[in-house]
């Protein structure tokens, strides 16, 4: 009879361990996707750039493509078109 108890006991223990596993398993799943969604949001308000240059060049930035476009406004006339250009150093 105390075999049996054993073996019943110990059945037991291991469904309650995969339980326990399966469900800090899926929990941890759960925050770490919310933990990613919160990272690309925050890369997504992060993207793009203005830089300017000085008084007359201002560039548009794109980080995750790196394309940037340039816009000379020259400081006598009106504003010009914008240019997408490459990176200078590819």
């Amino acid at each position: 009879m105390s075999k049996n108890l054993i073996t019943i006991s110990i059945i037991f223990f291991g469904i309650c361990f995969l339980i326990g596993a399966w469900k800090i398993a899926d929990a941890l799943e759960i925050i770490g996707y919310n933990n990613h969604t919160n990272i690309h949001t925050t890369e997504e308000e992060y993207r793009y750039e203005l830089i300017v240059v000085n008084e007359n060049n201002i560039i548009f930035f794109d980080k995750a493509t790196g394309e940037h476009w340039r816009k000379f406004i020259d400081s006598e006339e009106g504003p010009t078109e914008w240019e997408k250009q490459r990176i200078p150093w590819e």
